[in-house]
Formats: C-alpha cells, structure tokens, sequence
C-alpha cells in the first residue's frame, strides 16, 4: 500500500526515537556543565553546613565527629581538613588532607599557591576554583566564629571533554537503538496491522455484498471489538439487503398487480361499453320507431315492446351478474357455510329446467345418486351449477345430450357437467374464467350470454376454498368443481 499504517507507525517510532536522541545530545551539551558544577557547589555547602553544626554540638571532639567527615568524604569525594582556634589538627581526611593542611596554614598565614578565582564569600568562608598542579577544583576555607578552621576541596574533571566522549557514545548507541528498534517495530507494525488488513480485506468484500467472510480474532483488544462489530454489521446489512430485495420483489408484484388491473379496468369499461351498447342501441331504435309509428299495427308495435323488454332484461341481468361478481372479489358478500344434500339442489334445477332442455331437444343424463351432504353455501353452489348447465345448453351440439356425474374423492365430491359438441380451444381454455372473455363471440350474442358467467363461479369458488376447472373431450366439454362432504356418497 502506498499509505501503509505500517510504515507510518515505523516512520513514527524512528522519528521519535531520532528526536530523542538529538534532544538529550543537545540538553548534554547545552546543560551537563552546570549542572555538574551546581552539584559540585551543592555538595560543598553541604559540608561546610556539616562542619558548622558539629562544631557548634557537643560531638566536636569525639570520634562521631571523625566518623561523620569521613562518610562525607566517601559519599561526595571531598577532601577535608578541620584545625582548632590553637591551629591544632582535629580532623583530616583519609584521601589526601595532609596536602589541605599545609594549603589552610598558607590561607591563615596570608599566602597560598596556585591560581585561584573566588566565586563567593560569606561571613565566615570563601568559594573559589583552584588551579594546581594543572588540575582544577572547586574549594572552601574559612574561620568559624567558634575558632574552628576549615578547608574542603572537590576535583573539578574536564567536563567538556566527558560531555563530547558521552555524547559520542550516546550517539553511537542512538544509531543502533534506532535502527534495531526501527526493525523491530517494523516487524510488530506488521503483526498489529495483520488485523487492520483482514478487516480491510472483509470490507471490502462487503462492498460487493459478500457477507460470507468473517472476522476471526480471538483477542480483547480495540482491533478485535472492531472485528466483532464488523461482524455484526455484516450481518445487520445482509439480513437489512434480503429484507430490502425481498420488498423490492414484493414492490415490483405489486407494481405489476397494479399495471394489471389497470388494464383490468380498462378492459372491463370497454367490455362493458361494448356489452351496452348494442343492447341500448336496440332500444333506442326500437322505441324510436314506436314513437315515430313506423309499423301502426298492433303486432308490430307488440314486436317492438318485446324486443325492448328482452334487450333490457339482457342489460339487468348482466348488470346484476356484475355487482354480484364485484361483490363476491372485494368480498362484500360474506359466505354462510352450511349442510345440505346437492344431490337434492341438483334435482331441483334439473326440473325447473326440463322445460329448457325439451325447447332445445337436449338429453339430460344423470344415474340415480343418493342423498350427498356437503359443506358449502348452498345459494352459491346452485349459482355455480346454473352456470354450468346454462353454457352446457348453449353450447350442447351433435348427440346434444348433458351428462351430469358425482364423483366420490377423500373426503370431496367433484360434481361434473359433461354436454356433447365442440371442445374449446386449448389457447383458450386459461381465459375461461377472465371477465367478459368469450369464445365465439357470435355465436354468444345469439343466445345473451355476457362472459361473465364462469367470472362468478371462479369467485365463488375461490371464496369456498374450493377447485373447479374445465376438460376437453373429443366429443364435447366437462366442467367441474369439488366440495367438502360431510357423509358417505350413495349410488
């Protein structure tokens, strides 16, 4: 990666590392002098204030007095010698106070060897640097107002020159650190952001909707809670994607159940535009010549009433077939589920209407069935079987009979009506049962038929719960449609 967080983190830590270095090589040069010397001075006071307080006690001539010079000495790397007020020695320090004798007797004496520089003077003491014998130190005599004398002495190294050897080996150190400790963050960087990379690596698959990949750490640290809610957000969008496609489906459905029944609606006003108007335009012509007195006779005027009469009865009936129809798909027309015998309810209609048959020289056909009940509401399933016989006697051709069958299923009787003639044609036996659509147009207006008929009993039975369908024979056509029984079928 161009912008790779590990280089960045490596470029980081070498930077830091680098910056360090410069700045303690520069505190070293700018500040390791004074403060060498500051500590100098400070160890110095603290021995002067040492001497003053055990002169000033009761342990002045004891061996405490010894003893505690002697720890100041060890610690600090001082040189001490202490005199009385009779210039006696009474106290001299193990590392070299014999050469400090002679230095403090030359100071009470008035002269003194080597190149001095006081820095201060106080009451009862002098800070000076000394140069002797080409080393340099930091000294303090004076007279207490006890008598005590006292001088100290602390050797002042070549500073500058300690400062530039540790700063060359600090720097040499600095090197190595910062190039070991560069590939070794190197290294570390590549292990830390080995997690970064997977993450990267799901994100990205997530970005061309591929939920399948997961994070798999199994750590507590920041990386892994961001993997664990990578994780469930790869599953919040999945199921948030398949809820999304699912509605999309389901918009497109009814985007398309919209678009059809808009064609529905437009096909169902010209249906009925069409339906309307050659009966309306009968009556009107009809009643024109009534008014006019075209024919003065009262058997034409008697023609003319009866063809008005029949073409309006032809509109009402489709009208109410129509509301009935409406009625029955917005479900407006609530079913009454009953028990009752539709072997009864068929021979009921069989004889109403052998008045029918006989005016067309059909045969009706039915073996002798005993009492079938069923489950179902009753006015409808005659509606469905009016239905069924009023197409068999319009369509009945050839041997012209109507065969009526029951047939015992599981649980189901399939109640078929079977008329000889011409089967209908297999393009057009899925448009059977859409409003208005009629086989041979012609031949329907002969007889008044509306094509809204086998519409009602789709509705009816699909509101029963129950199958209905048609079958071609070679000699003719069966319709049939099922309901639930509730007893044994008898023969």
């Amino acid at each position: 990666m161009k912008h790779s967080i590990r280089r960045k983190f490596s470029l980081i830590f070498i930077g830091l590392m680098a910056g360090t270095i410069l700045l303690c090589w520069f505190i070293n040069t700018m500040f390791l002098g004074r403060y060498y010397y500051k500590s100098k001075t400070e160890i110095i006071y603290k021995a002067y204030d040492t001497i003053r307080q055990v002169a000033n006690s009761e342990t002045y001539s004891t061996e405490e007095f010894g003893e505690e010079l002697d720890n100041l000495c060890r610690r600090f790397n001082i040189v001490v010698c202490v005199m009385d007020s009779n210039s006696q020695t009474k106290y001299l320090s193990f590392n070299g106070g014999n050469e400090l004798e002679t230095q403090l007797i030359g100071y009470i004496l008035g002269f003194y060897s080597g190149t001095v520089k006081v820095l201060e003077e106080g009451d009862d003491y002098v800070l000076q640097w000394l140069n002797f014998g080409g080393n340099r130190y930091l000294e303090m005599y004076g007279r207490l107002n006890t008598g005590i004398s006292f001088i100290m002495r602390t050797p002042l190294e070549s500073i500058r020159e300690s400062a530039k050897i540790a700063n060359r080996f600090f720097a040499y150190v600095g090197i190595l650190g910062t190039v070991s400790g560069g590939i070794i963050m190197w290294f570390m960087a590549r292990r830390m952001t080995r997690p970064i990379l997977e993450l990267q690596r799901i994100s990205e698959q997530m970005v061309h909707l591929n939920f399948e990949a997961k994070y798999t750490g199994k750590g507590k640290n920041e990386i892994d809670l961001l993997g664990e809610n990578i994780n469930k957000l790869s599953s919040s969008l999945e199921k948030s994607i398949s809820e999304l496609k699912t509605a999309n489906v389901e918009l497109h459905k009814d985007i398309e159940k919209k678009v059809a029944i808009d064609e529905m609606r437009k096909e169902f006003l010209a249906n009925v535009s069409h339906e309307l108007k050659t009966p309306i335009a009968l009556i009107q012509g009809y009643a024109e010549g009534l008014r006019e007195a075209v024919n003065d006779d009262p058997e034409s005027r008697s023609f003319y009433c009866d063809v008005i009469m029949d073409e309006a009865a032809k509109m009402n009936g489709m009208v109410q077939k129509l509301l009935t129809l409406n009625q029955l798909e917005f479900g407006n027309d609530a079913v009454a589920m009953e028990r009752f015998d539709v072997t009864a309810l068929i021979k009921n209609y069989l004889q109403s209407a052998a008045i029918l048959t006989r005016q067309n020289e059909i045969q009706v056909c039915m073996e002798e069935y005993g009492p079938v009940y069923v489950w179902a509401d009753e006015y409808k399933t005659e509606e469905v079987f009016t239905n069924y016989f009023s197409n068999a006697v319009n369509h009945c051709k050839g041997e012209k009979k109507i065969v009526i069958s029951l047939e015992k299923g599981e649980r189901k009787v399939r109640i078929g009506v079977f008329n000889t003639g011409d089967p209908i044609p297999e393009d057009s036996l899925p448009h059977l049962w859409e409003k208005f659509y009629k086989v041979d147009k012609a031949r329907t207006r002969e007889y008044g038929g509306s094509g809204v008929g086998l519409s009602i009993v789709k509705a009816i039975m699909e509101s029963m719960n129950q199958g209905y369908g048609v079958e071609n024979y070679q000699n003719g056509v069966l319709f049939w449609f099922e309901l639930e029984t509730v007893g044994e079928v008898g023969c």
